[in-house]
C-alpha cells in the first residue's frame, strides 16, 4: 500500500513538474515573439496636422471641440489599415480619371476625396437606394440627365456620375457660396441644407448644428486626405 501511495505521490510530482516546464517554455516563447514584433507594431495619439484644408478654405482646428471631430476621423481611418490600404489601391486606379474632369468643370481636386467616402470607390447601393462612386439617388439623377431605367442605369458610369456630381457642386457653390457647404450639401441635399442654415441663422459649416453623418463629413473628408 506504502509503495503504491509513493509511486501515486511521485507520478503526481513528475505531471507537475512537466506542466511548469510546458508553461515556462511558452512563456519563453511568447516573450521572445513578443519582442520581436515589439518595434513592428504600435498605436499612437496622434500629432495635431498643420495647414489642412479642403479646397483651400481651413478647418478652425484651434477650437478644441472642433479639433476632437477631426482628432475622432483621424483616428479610425489611421487605424483601421485595411480599409486605407483599399482606399489607396483604388485612388490609384480611378483618381486620374475623377481629377480630370473635376479640372475641367472648375471643381477644386480635393472632391475626389468626397467619392472615395462616399463609396470607397466601388459601385455599391446605399440603403436609401442611392447607387455608384458618387452614390447617385435616382430622382436626383434623372434631375440632372442621367438615364436610370430598367436597361441603364448612368449611375455607375464613371465620367457621367462624375460630370453630375461638377454639376451639382458648382450649383451649391454658387447657393451657398463655399466649397465646403456644397460638400456638406452633398451629404444632406441642398434644401436641406438651406432650411438649417434658415433656422440656425449661420452658414458657416463648423458653427451648424447638423445631423451626425453631416456633422462628420467634411472630416472624414479632412482625415483621409491627411492620410493619402
Amino acid at each position: 500500500m506504502k509503495n503504491t501511495t509513493l509511486y501515486i505521490l511521485v507520478v503526481l510530482t513528475l505531471f507537475f513538474l512537466g506542466q511548469v516546464f510546458i508553461a515556462s517554455k511558452n512563456i519563453e516563447n511568447d516573450e521572445v515573439h513578443s519582442n520581436k514584433f515589439k518595434n513592428k507594431y504600435a498605436v499612437f495619439s496622434l500629432v495635431k496636422p498643420k495647414g489642412i484644408t479642403f479646397c483651400n478654405e481651413a478647418p478652425p482646428l484651434y477650437a478644441s471641440d472642433i479639433y476632437e471631430r477631426m482628432d475622432k476621423e483621424l483616428l479610425k481611418n489611421t487605424y483601421w489599415q485595411s480599409n486605407m490600404l483599399l482606399y489607396i489601391k483604388r485612388a490609384n486606379k480611378y483618381f486620374h480619371i475623377i481629377e480630370s474632369i473635376l479640372s475641367e468643370n472648375n471643381i477644386p481636386k480635393d472632391f475626389k476625396y468626397l467619392a472615395l467616402i462616399e463609396s470607397g470607390l466601388e459601385n455599391v447601393v446605399s440603403p436609401a437606394g442611392a447607387a455608384g462612386f458618387w452614390q447617385i439617388l435616382k430622382t436626383t439623377a434623372r434631375e440632372y440627365n442621367l438615364e436610370v431605367n430598367n436597361s441603364i442605369d448612368e449611375r455607375y458610369h464613371l465620367e457621367k456620375s462624375t460630370q453630375f456630381a461638377c454639376d451639382y457642386l458648382n450649383k451649391a457653390y454658387n447657393l451657398f457660396g463655399s466649397w465646403t457647404m456644397a460638400a456638406a450639401s452633398y451629404n444632406m441635399g441642398m434644401n436641406g441644407l438651406r432650411r438649417v442654415i434658415e433656422k440656425q441663422g449661420t452658414n458657416n459649416y463648423y458653427n451648424l448644428h447638423l445631423n451626425p453623418e453631416t456633422s462628420r463629413y467634411l472630416f472624414r473628408i479632412l482625415a483621409v486626405k491627411e492620410i493619402m
